[in-house]
Parts: C-alpha cells; sequence; structure tokens
C-alpha cells in the first residue's frame, strides 16, 4: 500500500462547521496512518449550503452537496471528499466511488428544546423544526396537532433559529451534535422506535475517483466492516424503492442474535399513510447486504409500496 500511496492527498468538504470536523478528522486519521503524506482541506460552497430559502426536495435534493466536491476531484484539484453518508445520493455518478465508510457514530434522532425534556412533553400546536420529510412523517404519525416547519441551515445556524424563539424545539441527527460538542443540546434521544432514522445517518462515506487505485488503497484501512455491512444493507433498501428526497423513508440495520436486521418505513408526507417492516439474514458479504435490503423493499413493493411511492 505504501509503494501506491500518493506523497499528497486533498480532502474537498463544504465549509460548514461540521463537514469541516469531519474532514478535520479524516485528515487526522490519513496523518497517523501515513506521517510521510501531505494531507491537506480544499473547502468548498455548493449549490445546497448556497439555497437557503427552499426545500432540498424542490431544488434537486441531497446531491447538491456533493455536486461541486466531484467537480473538484473530476478536475483534479482534490483526491477525495467526505460526506455524511446520508447525504450521497443511492446511485454514484460515473466516475466516482464510496471508497471507504468510517465505524458509525450514534445513528439517533434527538429533540432539541429549551422548554421540553421529549416528544410526549410537547403540547398540541407546537412549532418543531426539521428539514426531513423521513422526521415529519413520523412526527405527524406520532401527533397530527404538531405544526411542523421547515428549518434549513447549518447546524450552529439551525440551534440559533430555536434560541431565537422561532421554534419550541427542533429534531436534528445526534451524530452531528456529538460531533460538534453539543451534546449537552440534546433534551432527548429518539429511539429507532419512536424515530426510524436515515439510511447511512451517523456514517461517513469517503468518496473518490473510481480510477484512482492509489487513493481506494489508501482509504482501505479506514473502512469499518460491520457498519459498511449494514448501510449496503440501508442503501440496497433505499435504490430498491427508487427512494429520494421526495420519499419520506427510513431504513436502520443493526446486528442482532449473529445476523443483520434491516428494519424499514415509508410513508406519505403527513404521515397518514406508513408502511413498516423488517428482516433478518446472516450477513458476511457485500452482496448478502445487498440481498438483504433488495429483500425487504420487494416485501415492501409486495405490500403497497408503489402506491405511495407514487
Amino acid at each position: 500500500m505504501a509503494s501506491v500511496l500518493p506523497r499528497r492527498l486533498v480532502i474537498a468538504t463544504r465549509e460548514s462547521a461540521l463537514a469541516m470536523w469531519q474532514a478535520q478528522h479524516i485528515r487526522g486519521r490519513l496523518r497517523e496512518l501515513y506521517p510521510s503524506c501531505e494531507v491537506e482541506l480544499l473547502g468548498l460552497t455548493t449549490q445546497g449550503d448556497r439555497i437557503l430559502d427552499q426545500a432540498l426536495a424542490d431544488i434537486g435534493g441531497k446531491g447538491l452537496f456533493i455536486k461541486e466536491l466531484e467537480t473538484a476531484m473530476a478536475d483534479g484539484r482534490a483526491d477525495l471528499a467526505v460526506h455524511s453518508l446520508k447525504d450521497v445520493p443511492m446511485d454514484m455518478p460515473q466516475g466516482f466511488t464510496i471508497a471507504a465508510v468510517t465505524e458509525r457514530e450514534d445513528p439517533r434522532d434527538a429533540l432539541v428544546s429549551n422548554h421540553y425534556v421529549d416528544l410526549a412533553a410537547l403540547p398540541g400546536g407546537a412549532r418543531i423544526g426539521t428539514s426531513s420529510l423521513r422526521r415529519e412523517a413520523q412526527l405527524r404519525e406520532r401527533d397530527p396537532l404538531l405544526n411542523i416547519q421547515p428549518l434549513r441551515g447549518n447546524v450552529n445556524t439551525r440551534l440559533r433559529k430555536l434560541d431565537e424563539g422561532r421554534f419550541d424545539a427542533i429534531i436534528l441527527a445526534a451524530a452531528g451534535l456529538k460531533r460538534l460538542g453539543f451534546e449537552a443540546r440534546i433534551a432527548y434521544t429518539l429511539d429507532p422506535e419512536e424515530s426510524l432514522p436515515a439510511v447511512g445517518q451517523g456514517a461517513l462515506a469517503l468518496e473518490c475517483r473510481a480510477d484512482r487505485s492509489d487513493v481506494i488503497a489508501a482509504l482501505a484501512p479506514l473502512a469499518h466492516v460491520s457498519t459498511t455491512l449494514a448501510v449496503t444493507a440501508e442503501r440496497a433498501f433505499s435504490r430498491a424503492l427508487a427512494g429520494n428526497c421526495h420519499t419520506p423513508l427510513a431504513a436502520h440495520a443493526v446486528e442482532r442474535a449473529g445476523e443483520l436486521w434491516l428494519r424499514g418505513f415509508i410513508a406519505s408526507r403527513d404521515g397518514s399513510r406508513i408502511l413498516r417492516g423488517s428482516q433478518s439474514a446472516p450477513v458476511a458479504t457485500m452482496q448478502d447486504a445487498e440481498d438483504l435490503g433488495s429483500g425487504l423493499a420487494q416485501d415492501f413493493i409486495a405490500r403497497g409500496a408503489r402506491e405511495l411511492l407514487d
């Protein structure tokens, strides 16, 4: 591996506080692995960062957070990019690959509120901020009286809007709050039974050009096997159902009793029509994980998922 390692690696990253933390974390791990390799960051502003007054689903989805980073890799300004895996489209653009998925942080959603200790304490009509249709559908199923309002911006911006009194509570990924040192702001962590996480939530994806065998080899030691198998099953489920930012869809896989247990969720936006299901299987290879995810998707399709998707 050392013989093909580049002398210099440039990591493309968004410039939000969380994205920079993630890129710096990977830079630190690469420096530990390869002390003689120069590892630098290339900060970029993406279209998803620039357009904050519209819902992601209306302007092209979460892929808007990675397009500029892929352009930097394509033209040689960067060698790899670090993403929150939940922001990475299910089908990679031609010429790019996910070289490694690192060990997952807490995959759960978190309630942040200055007044309420958990979901049960929220009164009818409470103003809840979230950018996720997945979260919105599950909240509406729980309490149709909640006033769900769109919330865009980076973690610091969202917390500031809460503190300014625009919301009674907001829902964020626990992983991002913990990575940025905001764990004390979490009033309540939602169990997956209450809010099934997004596909890949809590995991970092390291992307590079598919023809960069040197970069792929250098990133291989950062891959976490059990996380990779879990998120592969989750992404296969979403891909088979053509999940996108217009679809309230969730999937979460964990090891249980020697097997991988995959739970899935798909709903109408208002939470009035919901499908849930799960499957378990021994999973030792990527193909096993793909089969588990696609198998659960086929079960959903047999139970009417296409009607919800349409």
